[in-house]
């Protein structure tokens, strides 16, 4: 049956409640997965949810940090939180879909302003967050039905920012990380599934600065939020689109929906 997923980091959820309601009354996603809530489990705000239709719900979150939350208007299945890299950090949690797919949702570290991690402790953790990751799935089999989405931090390409050459000593674009996660993704059986749709030299950009005055007419976007899957989903991968529009207005999220659609 088709499911929609969308994967959205909302930068504190309980301020983007409005704009929340505006993207799910007009697209309905079956699956909603947000990063970045920045809420304790139990502030989070679950009638909201419900009343919208999403009456299952995988919460991980923590006091004003972080925090990842998938909501659903079908069945969850054997949620589990994992920390990584010894931190008790809320950054992923997994579920399971109909159709024997795990649905993973997460949100890499940002990794601060400075890339070197010898003076700064934020990048060192990013970056082993993500070997990390790497580890972990190199352990998935080849007949797993996998979905991988969030707010991974680092766009890999150089048609996933405005300026491949100004953006190589930027945090989320160095050719450290963006070396990782394609090592990442080309040796766990993931399908980079925007890409799959869309290949390259196309550009395509999911986050856009707060300090660019006009972002629209500045676009230096770069793709930070990811929707991959395992081989034995690929012939499933139905649709992948970005509402760039959701970055629009006053009180928006610097990052916007991302939404693919499977048929499992």
């Amino acid at each position: 049956m088709p499911i929609s997923i969308a994967t959205w980091n909302i930068n504190s959820v309980r301020i983007r409640l409005d704009i929340i309601r505006r993207f799910v009354d007009t697209h309905r996603p079956d699956v909603l997965c947000l990063q970045e809530t920045k809420v304790a489990d139990e502030l989070f705000p679950r009638q909201f949810f419900e009343e919208l239709g999403y009456r299952h719900m995988a919460i991980h979150g923590q006091k004003a940090y972080h925090g990842v939350a998938t909501l659903s208007r079908i069945p969850l299945e054997q949620p589990d939180r994992r920390h990584w890299c010894g931190k008790e950090d809320a950054r992923h949690i997994s579920v399971g879909l109909p159709g024997g797919v795990t649905l993973h949702n997460f949100y890499v570290p940002a990794g601060g302003d400075i890339p070197d991690r010898e003076v700064n402790e934020k990048f060192g953790h990013k970056l082993d967050f993500v070997d990390e990751m790497t580890e972990w799935f190199r352990g998935t089999g080849a007949d797993a039905r996998t979905i991988l989405v969030g707010d991974l931090n680092i766009a890999p390409l150089d048609c996933d920012v405005w300026s491949h050459k100004q953006l190589l000593k930027v945090v989320s674009h160095t050719p450290i990380e963006t070396e990782k996660l394609t090592a990442c993704l080309e040796g766990t059986p993931f399908i980079d599934v925007a890409r799959k749709l869309t290949p390259p030299p196309a550009p395509i950009y999911t986050w856009w600065s707060y300090r660019a005055k006009d972002w629209r007419a500045n676009n230096r976007g770069r793709r930070l939020d990811h929707i991959w899957a395992t081989p034995p989903l690929e012939n499933a991968i139905l649709s992948n689109r970005v509402f760039e529009e959701f970055r629009d207005g006053i009180g928006t999220s610097d990052h916007v929906p991302v939404m693919a659609e499977f048929d499992i």
